[in-house]
């Protein structure tokens, strides 16, 4: 069994939580509240400035050319597409560039993307990948079980960030990203496994959290 066949083993009643979040199936049947989805772009989009850099701690940390263009890839992909895509959708529901700029991250938002950099800058190039796997993983997933639902995928607020997650190209990034996991492991001892597979669900959990508190609007309590 490849490494990351075990992750995904083993974090499947984490994972399935994510799936089901109401916040996901929300936009499956587009029944979504608008102003939730509204607060999750502005924390997503400060979520992928941060998100972002450990792409570029990638390719920093790389040893191959071959491998360092793939993250210089993933680096354009998600600040010219997501990013993109964040944009588009704040322009649909009222939120001006300046609001998407000045925006202040919620206390998950920070503690995620937090985690990620540290292990990305004091871990190995596997350590970095642990981190950042499962929100491409997982949003492949919703994306191409969502795009199943029929009119999902073309629904005129909740289609085009379907499209966009359960697209060929994001695909192609995602499973990148998995392989090259599963070659920086080839070997590894099983106490770093277990200490890779730790992160990998400590960023699955992130991931839950962060649908909850785009679900509830959750900032800092007052």
């Amino acid at each position: 069994m490849k490494f990351t066949q075990r992750l995904y083993t083993n974090i499947q009643p984490e994972w399935n939580k994510n799936h089901t979040h109401p916040f996901v199936t929300g936009m499956g049947d587009g029944t979504l509240n608008q102003e939730k989805f509204r607060f999750y772009m502005i924390q997503d989009y400060l979520y992928l400035m941060e998100y972002a850099k450990l792409f570029a701690l990638g390719a920093m940390k790389s040893n191959e050319v071959e491998t360092m263009g793939k993250f210089a890839a993933l680096l354009h992909s998600t600040l010219n597409e997501e990013m993109s895509l964040h944009r588009s959708y704040a322009a649909k529901v009222g939120i001006s560039i300046e609001e998407l700029e000045n925006a202040e991250p919620s206390p998950i938002t920070l503690a995620y993307t937090h985690y990620m950099l540290h292990q990305a800058q004091n871990g190995t190039l596997a350590h970095l990948v642990a981190a950042l796997l499962p929100c491409m993983w997982s949003y492949w997933d919703i994306g191409k079980e969502l795009s199943k639902i029929p009119g999902a995928a073309t629904h005129e607020f909740y289609g085009e960030w379907i499209s966009m997650y359960s697209s060929s190209e994001f695909g192609t990034l995602a499973t990148w990203c998995i392989d090259l996991l599963d070659d920086l492991v080839e070997g590894k001892p099983e106490k770093e496994l277990v200490e890779l597979e730790k992160i990998f669900t400590n960023t699955t959990r992130f991931e839950y959290m962060f649908w909850e508190m785009a679900y509830h609007l959750d900032m800092w309590p007052e």
